[in-house]
């Protein structure tokens, strides 16, 4: 009979693994994030939770937006309902961040700027003004709400999407907010759920 034993040999060489393949795992979406963002669609695309406009909006409008903060996916509908599109999102941290409701797009920027919030500041002090660029949270385009402070925008950081990250805001991978933010216009209805 040929009995396997666990020596400590197994037990390091599984603990070293264990360090390595997370870290490789991450050195990898740093250096492809587009080939990260597919792979990252593919697999959580069931997750997703469907959803019909009707259930949401009495009529399209310019177009309707739906942001599910359960499966953490934003939903897209153009005013004719000819175009439905689908993204994986990142959300608010906690409930207390997370606000619900109906607004619309008012305002969109590319490159946009961040400055934090006064509750921001107070819960880190240390968090800054940023301008445009690699290290701003707001990533390369921001489609602004109607409540204050609340945006949908993208993000540099690729391991925040599809998780509790945000500061209150629904983020998107950078590719995927420019091309929301190319069919997106101003007056597009928006609800969070």
């Amino acid at each position: 009979m040929n009995k396997k034993t666990i020596t400590r040999r197994h037990l390091l060489g599984a603990a070293a693994a264990a360090v390595v393949l997370p870290a490789t795992a991450r050195a990898q979406m740093a250096l492809q994030p587009a080939e990260v963002e597919d792979d990252f669609t593919r697999r959580n695309v069931s997750s997703f939770a469907a959803h019909d406009w009707r259930d949401h909006f009495s009529d399209l409008g310019k177009g309707t937006i739906l942001a599910d903060t359960v499966s953490r996916a934003l939903h897209y509908w153009s005013g004719d309902g000819s175009d439905y599109r689908i993204y994986p999102t990142s959300v608010p941290k906690t409930e207390e961040l997370t606000k619900r409701g109906y607004t619309e797009i008012v305002r969109k920027k590319v490159g946009p700027d961040w400055t934090p919030t006064a509750s921001q500041r107070e819960r880190f002090p240390d968090w800054k003004y940023m301008p445009p660029g690699p290290d701003n949270p707001l990533g390369t385009h921001a489609m602004y709400l109607g409540w204050p402070a609340y945006v949908i925008h993208g993000t540099h950081d690729t391991r925040k999407i599809g998780r509790r990250s945000s500061d209150g805001c629904i983020g998107l991978f950078n590719s995927s907010i420019a091309e929301l933010f190319e069919i997106t216009p101003i007056g597009t209805q928006v609800r969070l759920i």
